[in-house]
């Protein structure tokens, strides 16, 4: 397959070339497919280690050494109240106190007015808070807004914002009450986390209605003008985003690629002429992108 032979990485010096190239290609598609990774919300602010790890988990940083949320979050607790009490804080800080950040409002309001549909592997619920149809959103690893039971008996999803909230509040010594802990409604099993990291995943009636919406789209648009616009995608999971967008863009002519990413943004040779990629920080380019006037 054309996927494993090497790629170009583009090293071009004149950026404004670049993204002069990719305005016109958002005002000028039939229809733009967004595919947004982890590096959008980090370039948004929403960061897993560093100062806001250290602000929000200094004390499970001292008591367990864990040194970043995302590690964090596969921790072998030994209790089922420490266990949500990290994860109620999680879910709390990235899912339920954020603003949408400006990054996600900006590419809203390059996208509008376009025949859009967004792919994503993030889970904090920024493309809703920014304003985006929710019709048109595909989130395939999960939610943090949901929970799910852990073995799992049934194909059903939970909100949990008012019992994380509780959870938060209540929280002493990284622990919650006991009689917080979440069970099953059906089976009486723990509760867990509606996030994709082993085969337990539930992919509720929402996700196949939302997997059903992606598909369609891409069916009405075959052969079209079609914008694969990849926007901090890395290389932990390319098979949801990357490949894909790859694949469907070497075999529609009319369509193209493009890549936003520092330090992950490169093509195959076989659609170097079908491709931009802009090896730059994302919130630079969405700035730069959502200016009236570009010169190349």
């Amino acid at each position: 397959m054309f996927l494993r032979k090497s790629t170009l990485k583009y090293t071009e010096s004149c950026l404004n070339e670049q993204i002069f190239k990719l305005k016109g290609e958002i005002e000028n598609a039939d229809a733009i497919i967004i595919g947004a990774g982890a590096g959008l919300s980090a370039s948004a602010g929403l960061f897993y280690s560093g100062e806001r790890f250290e602000k929000y988990f200094s004390d499970f940083r001292r008591k367990y050494g864990i040194t970043d949320m995302y590690s964090g979050g596969f921790y072998p607790f030994d209790s089922l109240e420490k266990y949500w009490a990290w994860w109620s804080r999680h879910i709390y800080i990235n899912r339920y106190e954020p603003k949408a950040g400006k990054h996600y409002t900006d590419l809203l309001e390059l996208v509008r007015d376009k025949d859009c549909f967004v792919l994503t592997t993030n889970v904090d619920h920024q493309f809703q808070k920014a304003g985006f149809d929710k019709k048109r959103l595909f989130y395939t690893q999960g939610d943090y807004g949901l929970w799910q039971c852990s073995k799992p008996c049934h194909n059903k999803t939970y909100e949990n914002e008012e019992a994380v909230r509780q959870m938060v509040n209540e929280q002493k010594n990284m622990k919650i009450p006991s009689e917080l802990v979440p069970h099953c409604p059906v089976c009486g099993a723990p509760m867990t986390m509606n996030l994709r990291c082993d085969n337990t995943f539930v992919e509720d009636e929402g996700w196949h209605k939302a997997e059903e919406r992606y598909s369609d789209f891409l069916r009405r648009h075959k052969n079209l003008h079609i914008l694969f616009l990849e926007l901090g995608v890395g290389r932990n999971t390319p098979v949801i985003i990357k490949y894909p967008f790859l694949q469907m863009t070497a075999e529609n002519k009319k369509a193209v690629y493009a890549c936003v990413n520092k330090d992950e943004a490169f093509c195959p040779t076989e659609i170097k002429d079908r491709s931009i990629c802009i090896d730059s920080d994302i919130s630079s380019i969405l700035c730069k992108l959502n200016k009236k006037a570009l010169s190349a």
